[in-house]
């Protein structure tokens, strides 16, 4: 059962009551029903969320939030590790990345709201490690805003350096703590500029992303051209030169590149058709995202011997550059990585505000991230988490915080493994739009038949949990600091005045399915017709019998006069009911 406890009880002035407290076990792991999670959809403080994005919109949104500084610093790092066989690591980082892809298509299909794998663990894990993985997204998606914005301001200096001449001072576009920087001030300036999107409303908002992520991937192609007639064929042997340790070890720090792919969870409330288009979103940008990084990595290895790319931040500009003999390629990359990094801000942010929108309608964060004005946008919000991590991103030394974004990554993959598993076996005939694949095929185990596709979601486990277990100890210190906090905050805050508290699993009215607009609206006027059709039948019904008894009244007395007369009258019409009487007799009638 997935419904905790009852619906309150009303008072005599209409207004609800909390109902009565259960244990603090019971508390914790309190669930929110699904249906009520997809009857609450789009629903505000003030307005609702609008529904205007289409699946190709929702492809750009996980592509623009994964492909990004990655694929432009990474190979630094993962080549000397794996040699031109990174290629594969590339290929193995992708398929772990995949098992969580397949649950999050799941899920999204079928419980297609913002909260992304907060709502999801909601729904199938309890309140409390609701509130967990909320606290990891906003690690995740908060703070990476700022340390991806926190290179802008490198690239967006190569850029002006190559076209005028002209760069922004040391202290004010380093990071602080970092070679002079004091006050990054381009960090703040692109949060600032994707806030002024996303004000703009959602649509818009898709719109500009969709042009960043098209010139980002340009850039890749172009890149993939140039440094094609620079390739070696001796660049490429030994082609494993560490073994398939260094393959393993380089896909690790690549599978950090594919995060983002579950960016457009957080928009199934303002999806048109979310049962459909996000499982396919989730798929298509992982599939697209792949394809380029094994192109790119193909080329780039070719292009230049694996030993150089040691210590290398910039691998890709400095391969057009030596290919072509001209700093003009350069440039014109490094255009393309301000371009993506932008892009990257633009999105993450996008579902940080919408993960924040769903825990405050949850009462789990203050309502004002839960206030939407009249474009459907969730103003306040917006405005003070791009502030927020603004001013993180400009002022502020990440350090080991950027970095245990990862493990807050990982922590929420997990979840959204073990949700698809539990909500197997919880809700088994709930209408899902997408399933991983084989799930058709059962197995016996254990005298219970299961589905053989649930092997994906324990090898996205087994994946992310391996992952989370190679990170160093100062990621987990910092890791366990930031869910101590958090979890401070939830037992002082939200565990008081979390819906399912004060409103109690019944609080609003359950619908069977998410709905479209356009279904919604045809399911209106189906049922307004069927209510109108039966209100009718029961008014006509009344107000002909009201109009009978009326006719009836002077018929009965005509009669009665006639009784007194000595004669009858005549019967009723079947059409009126009325009373005809008999003519009168000349001799009786009286002229005045």
């Amino acid at each position: 059962m997935l419904d905790q406890g009852t619906a309150p009880p009303v008072t005599g002035d209409k207004r609800r009551t909390p109902p009565q407290a259960a244990g603090f076990g019971a508390r914790l792991m309190r669930r929110k029903p699904v249906e009520r999670l997809v009857a609450e959809g789009g629903q505000g403080e003030g307005g609702t969320l609008r529904r205007s994005l289409g699946m190709w919109q929702l492809t750009m949104i996980s592509i623009g939030a994964t492909l990004g500084t990655g694929i432009f610093v990474v190979l630094g790092e993962a080549v000397p590790d794996a040699g031109p066989a990174v290629v594969i690591s590339f290929v193995l980082a992708g398929v772990t990345a995949l098992f969580s892809a397949l649950s999050y298509a799941e899920l999204a299909g079928t419980i297609p709201v913002s909260g992304s794998s907060y709502s999801y663990a909601y729904a199938t894990l309890g309140e409390v490690i609701a509130w967990v993985c909320g606290w990891c997204l906003i690690l995740e998606y908060g703070v990476s805003v700022a340390a991806v914005a926190v290179g802008w301001g490198q690239y967006l200096n190569e850029l002006l350096d190559g076209t005028i001449g002209v760069t922004i001072p040391a202290a004010l576009a380093n990071p602080p703590g970092t070679d002079g920087g004091i006050f990054n001030l381009p960090a703040l300036l692109v949060v600032l500029l994707c806030m002024a999107f996303l004000i703009g409303g959602a649509k818009e908002s898709a719109r500009a992303n969709t042009i960043m992520v098209g010139v980002k991937i340009v850039a890749l192609l172009l890149f993939c051209a140039v440094a094609f007639t620079g390739i070696r064929a001796g660049n490429y042997t030994p082609f494993m030169p560490l073994g398939l340790g260094g393959v393993s070890a380089a896909g690790a720090t690549l599978f950090f590149s594919y995060i983002g792919f579950d960016a457009a969870s957080t928009a199934g409330e303002e999806a048109k058709n979310p049962k459909k288009d996000l499982p396919k979103a989730i798929m298509l940008s992982l599939l697209i995202v792949t394809v380029l990084y094994v192109l790119v990595a193909a080329v780039a290895v070719g292009a230049m011997p694996w030993g150089d790319f040691q210590g290398s931040e910039a691998a890709l500009a400095g391969i057009m550059k030596d290919v072509t003999g001209q700093s003009f390629w350069a440039v014109l990359l490094a255009a393309g990585a301000v371009i993506a990094i932008a892009s990257v801000v633009l999105t993450v942010l996008y579902g940080q505000t919408r993960i924040l929108f769903a825990m405050s309608r949850d009462g789990l964060v203050p309502k004002a991230f839960a206030k939407v004005n009249r474009k459907g946008v969730p103003l306040a919000n917006t405005v003070i988490v791009s502030l927020f991590c603004g001013v993180l991103a400009a002022a502020i030394p990440l350090g080991q915080l950027a970095d245990a974004t990862s493990i807050g990554t990982l922590f929420a993959f997990a979840l959204v493994n073990v949700a698809v598993i539990v909500l197997r076996f919880t809700r088994p005939d709930m209408h899902r739009s997408f399933r991983v694949p084989f799930s058709g095929v059962r197995v016996q185990l254990g005298g219970t038949q299961v589905p053989l596709g649930l092997i994906f979601p324990v090898l996205g486990f087994a994946m992310c949990v391996y992952m989370m277990l190679s990170l160093d100890v100062i990621t987990w210190e910092v890791f366990g600091g930031w869910m101590l906090v958090g979890l401070v905050i939830y037992f002082a805050y939200g565990m008081r005045r979390s819906r399912l508290a004060t409103d109690g699993p019944a609080g609003v009215a359950l619908v069977k399915e998410p709905v479209t607009e356009k279904a919604g609206a045809k399911t209106g006027a189906k049922g307004g017709v069927k209510a109108g059709v039966k209100a009718g039948a029961k008014t006509g019904a009344k107000a002909g019998a009201q109009t009978a008894k009326k006719a009836a009244a002077p018929a009965a007395k005509a009669a009665k006069a006639g009784n007194a007369a000595g004669s009858g009258a005549a019967p009723r019409t079947k059409a009126t009911g009325k009373g005809r009487p008999q003519p009168r007799k000349k001799s009786r009638g009286k002229k005045k």
